[in-house]
C-alpha cells in the first residue's frame, strides 16, 4: 500500500506542479495589467532585422537526464516555470526542480504514513503540499527580486537621462547605467549591453530585457525607446518623466501596502489562533481533545478544520491584497 501511494504521489506531482505554475502565472498576469511590450521588428526597415536571429546568450537545458528532458519538452507548463526561474535568478534547471518536487512529495507521504490516525486523503493532501514547497520558494524569491528591481529601476532611468543630456548616445547611456546600477539590475543591463555589443539590434536586445524582467516599468521603458527610434524626439525628457511617474507610483504603492498591513496581520493571527488554543487545551486537559484523534469522525473533522484554516488564510490574503 505504501509503495502504491508513493508511486501515485511521485507521478501526480507533475500534475500538481502544472496546475500551480499555470494558476500562479494567470494571477500574476492579472496583477501586472500590462504584459511586456514586444514590438514587431519585422515590420521595420532593414535597419531593424527580424527576430529570427539566434540568441547570443547560452540557454540552459531543461535537464541533464535525457529521458526527463524529452518528457519536459512536451509539457506546456515547463516554459512558464523556466521563465519564473529566470525571473527569480535561480541557476537551477527545470528538471531538477521537478525532481525535487517529486522527492519532497514522496518524503511528505512517508512522514504522513508514519502517523496511523490521519485519513488516507489527508495524507495525500499533505504529500501534495510538500511537493509544492520548492515551487513556493521559487515564487518567494521571484517576488523579492521583482520588488528590488522595481525599486532600482527609476534611478537607472535617471542615470540614462543625465548621460544623454551630457551627449552620450543610447548605447553609451545604457552602458553607463549598467556599470553604476546595483545588483541584480546591473547584471541584467549588462546582458543587454553585451547583446548590443555583439551585433544584436538594440530594439531586439531591449525586447529581451523586457522578457527577462517582466515588469510594467521595464515594458514602458522599452516601448518608449522603440517608439523614439521610429518617430524621433528628446529621449532624455521622456526618461525624466518616466522616472518621475515610477517614483509616484512607488509612493502610492507604499501607502496602500501600509494600509493593508493591518489586515495581513489580522489574517495571520486568525490563522494561528485556533492552533494555539488547541495546543493550550491539550496541555491543560488532553482527554478533552482525544476523541478528535481516536474516533474516525473526529479525524475527518480535524483534517477538515486544518484545510479550512489554510483556505481561510488565503481568502483573507486575497481580501487585503489591494491591486493598483
Amino acid at each position: 500500500m505504501t509503495a502504491l501511494l508513493a508511486t501515485l504521489v511521485f507521478l501526480g506531482t507533475f500534475l500538481a506542479a502544472a496546475v500551480a505554475v499555470i494558476a500562479s502565472s494567470l494571477l500574476l498576469e492579472r496583477r501586472e495589467r500590462m504584459k511586456p511590450v514586444t514590438l514587431n521588428i519585422d515590420a521595420e526597415p532593414p535597419a531593424f532585422p527580424g527576430d529570427e536571429q539566434p540568441a547570443l546568450l547560452r540557454e540552459q537545458e531543461l535537464s541533464t537526464i535525457s529521458p526527463l528532458a524529452k518528457v519536459l519538452e512536451k509539457l506546456d507548463f515547463v516554459d512558464i516555470l523556466e521563465n519564473q526561474l529566470l525571473e527569480a535568478d535561480l541557476k537551477v534547471s527545470v528538471g531538477r526542480v521537478t525532481a525535487l518536487m517529486m522527492l519532497c512529495g514522496v518524503v511528505g507521504l512517508a512522514l504522513a504514513n508514519s502517523i496511523s490516525w490521519p485519513p488516507i486523503l489527508a495524507k495525500l493532501v499533505f504529500a501534495v503540499f510538500c511537493s509544492l514547497i520548492p515551487y513556493f520558494y521559487i515564487l518567494q524569491k521571484r517576488g523579492k527580486r521583482r520588488t528590488l528591481l522595481r525599486e532600482q529601476f527609476p534611478e537607472v532611468v535617471d542615470t540614462m537621462a543625465r548621460a544623454m543630456r551630457a551627449g552620450h548616445p543610447l548605447p553609451g547611456a545604457l552602458d553607463l547605467a549598467a556599470s553604476q546600477a546595483p545588483m541584480p539590475l546591473g547584471r541584467e543591463l549588462r546582458k543587454t549591453v553585451a547583446e548590443g555589443a555583439f551585433g544584436m539590434p538594440w530594439n531586439q536586445a531591449l525586447d529581451h530585457l523586457g522578457q527577462r524582467l517582466r515588469l510594467q516599468e521595464v515594458s514602458i521603458f522599452v516601448a518608449a525607446v522603440q517608439i523614439q527610434s521610429r518617430t524621433g524626439g528628446n529621449l532624455s525628457e521622456v526618461f525624466d518623466k518616466l522616472s518621475e511617474n515610477m517614483r509616484e507610483a512607488a509612493a502610492v504603492r507604499g501607502e496602500v501596502e501600509a494600509f493593508s498591513n493591518q489586515g495581513r496581520l489580522a489574517g495571520k493571527i486568525l490563522t494561528a489562533l485556533p492552533a494555539v488554543i488547541a495546543f493550550m487545551m491539550f496541555m491543560v486537559n488532553p482527554a478533552f481533545l482525544m476523541p478528535l484523534i481516536e474516533e474516525t469522525a473526529g479525524r475527518y473533522m480535524l483534517c477538515g478544520a486544518v484545510v479550512g484554516l489554510v483556505l481561510a488564510h488565503f481568502v483573507i490574503r486575497k481580501l487585503v491584497d489591494i491591486r493598483l
